[in-house]
């Protein structure tokens, strides 16, 4: 089931349960399509609380705070992404801290000012700054999304977190930063054979279910992706892209933004504020996944990540 995201501190928030109207099925032909994609689009923006934003015709910079920043994404450390650690280092990491985090996107319209990876792109670089201070090991991308045949990837994403686990990681941690509700019901029925022993643990988390704050959100193309991407990839964004012009802000066409107007409401400061707590609260999490396993089921399971034990996941 999803799960449901609630503010640090002391009051509580539900983050919205946004459903991307790109995630929508049922209606056959053109008509059909059109009145599906409407009615998803209106419940993108009554469950995100945005309301029905009209853009200002007032005449908005297109400067671009962010481009000023460095990108942390050609920052972020190597030394915690599984794919440019030797075997000796895996195991190294593993046996400090036994968590492996598993980031996952679409390929998706995020702006004519964004990335088509944008979702991939921001959980990934949130779990390498976790990993960074918490320890555990990052696992690639994976740029599959609940839109595809369910019959098909989950039994695919649970053949992937098996393998983690027998690699030898006790905390297995799938974050989406494709945020609909499918994408956690989908990664946690393909994580639930996995840890139904008792002998691991995980969850799916959007990448901002922990942190959800008037300081850590999330939309789609707007404020909250965009100021991710204007710290994590200064030189992908270019805010130019959409003009000085009226921008339609509740996911409709031709812009396909839903949100708070980010040429107003993105910067790089508001990005690193929200991913830094993102980054926290979910290595918080993985420390209490860990701890909640019995005591003596809490180290690397494996013998070594030598030909003898383990060749690949």
């Amino acid at each position: 089931m999803p799960v449901t995201p609630r503010r640090l501190g002391d009051r509580a928030r539900p983050v919205p349960q946004a459903v991307d109207p790109g995630e929508r099925r049922g209606n056959s032909g053109a008509a059909g399509r059109k009145r599906e994609m409407e009615t998803g689009r209106r419940e993108f923006l009554r469950l995100a609380g945005l309301g029905a934003i009209v853009a200002s015709t007032s005449k908005i910079g297109t400067t671009q705070p962010g481009k000023q920043a460095a990108s942390r994404g050609a920052e972020l450390s190597r030394a915690v992404q599984m794919q440019f650690m030797r075997p000796g280092q895996v195991e190294a990491a593993g046996r400090r801290f036994p968590v492996a985090y598993v980031p996952l996107g679409s390929i998706e319209w995020h702006g004519r000012h964004l990335p088509l990876g944008t979702d991939a792109l921001k959980a990934h670089a949130i779990l390498v700054t976790c990993a960074e201070e918490f320890g555990g090991v990052v696992h690639p991308p994976i740029y599959f999304h609940a839109g595809f045949s369910q019959a098909h990837l989950v039994p695919l994403l649970t053949d992937l977190f098996g393998r983690l686990r027998d690699t030898g990681f006790r905390v297995i941690m799938g974050v989406s930063g494709h945020n609909v509700p499918e994408q956690i019901t989908m990664v946690e029925a393909a994580l639930a054979p996995v840890i139904a022993d008792g002998s691991v643990a995980g969850i799916g988390v959007w990448e901002i279910t922990l942190s959800s704050s008037d300081e850590s959100g999330t939309d789609h193309a707007a404020k909250w992706e965009t100021s991710d991407m204007m710290f994590c990839y200064p030189d992908l964004v270019e805010m130019s892209a959409l003009g000085e012009g009226p921008v339609k802000l509740d996911m409709s066409a031709p812009d396909g933004i839903g949100g708070l107007d980010p040429r107003r409401h993105a910067s790089a400061g508001v990005g690193k504020r929200s991913m830094e707590l993102a980054a926290r609260a979910i290595g918080r999490k993985a420390q209490e996944l860990l701890a909640s396993l019995p005591e003596g089921q809490r180290g690397f399971r494996s013998k070594g990540l030598t030909p003898e034990h383990w060749w690949m996941i």
